[in-house]
């Protein structure tokens, strides 16, 4: 398999510099020593490891965006970045004809799904890269489909811990939401418990210190109407490295799809899962 050439938007962010690490250490992978930050990063390069990565800010991008395709020809872009930008990073990756794999949470999922559909590239864009937790939706998506109402009459709490700078509510309990919906619980979005406070996730949760800054806790407690039966899904990620494996499985989805010509298709990490 030739080397498929790898451009991550988002660093200095952590998981951004996560994947890269990752990436730089598979042969698979050629490393674009770019990356597309954001409008308040003040540095103008990243180092990670050894390499130093230049950071291109949104007023830049345009401009360097068609130095680096002239330099080095197609490559597939990562996106790890924040839920601001999701829309606009969407938009310019189909403007300048950059296929794409979404990591991203947040933005106007339908429309961003609209637009690459619109557009002459295909695109791996999921609310988690992490593939047993997909495996998991899997199996809440057939379940949902297959046995609605399995739950009427049960409440539900949600409780999600993430870093304290991660700025919305996980998507992965978003979608495990609408899946338990459809098992009839009546419960909103809004009604996610998000916990953001190191201190309360060291000593409430009991999250190891040195994952503080990079976890991933979910748990999913759903209790009948008279108190008798409880039922529970937990899943707790420690640190990111689980999401890079994930991640860069989509990438090489992602260039099969574009060996074989195909435009205007997203694709989900289900895909992926299906596939490896």
């Amino acid at each position: 398999m030739n080397t498929i050439q790898l451009m991550i938007n988002g660093l200095p962010g952590k998981v951004a510099e996560t994947i890269y690490r990752h990436a730089a250490h598979d042969g698979r992978f050629r490393l674009i020593q770019s990356s597309l930050t954001g409008p308040d990063v003040t540095a103008a390069t990243h180092r990670v490891e050894n390499t130093e990565v230049e950071l291109i800010r949104p007023e830049n991008r345009s401009g360097r965006i068609k130095d680096l395709l002239l330099k080095h020809g197609p490559f597939i872009t990562v996106d790890y970045t924040h839920p601001s930008a999701v829309n606009s990073n969407v938009d310019f990756y189909c403007s300048h004809q950059l296929p794409f794999v979404m990591g991203t949470t947040g933005g106007d999922r339908d429309g961003i799904r609209k637009r690459v559909l619109d557009s002459d590239i295909p695109a791996v864009i999921a609310p988690n890269m992490n593939k047993q937790i997909v495996g998991i939706m899997a199996m809440m998506e057939y379940a949902a489909k297959t046995f609605p109402g399995l739950f009427s009459g049960y409440t539900m709490e949600v409780k999600e811990s993430h870093q304290s700078w991660k700025a919305d509510t996980s998507g992965t309990a978003k979608a495990m939401v609408r899946y338990f919906n459809h098992l009839g619980v009546p419960f909103t979005e809004d009604e996610i418990y998000k916990e953001r406070d190191p201190i309360a996730q060291k000593n409430v949760w009991n999250i190891p210190e040195k994952y503080l800054d990079g976890h991933g806790w979910h748990t999913y407690t759903l209790t009948d109407k008279n108190a008798t039966s409880t039922f529970g899904i937990t899943h707790n990620i420690s640190g990111r490295d689980i999401y890079a494996e994930g991640t860069l499985d989509a990438v090489l989805y992602l260039h099969e799809k574009i060996g074989q010509n195909i435009t205007g298709h997203v694709y989900s990490m289900i895909d992926v899962l299906k596939k490896t």
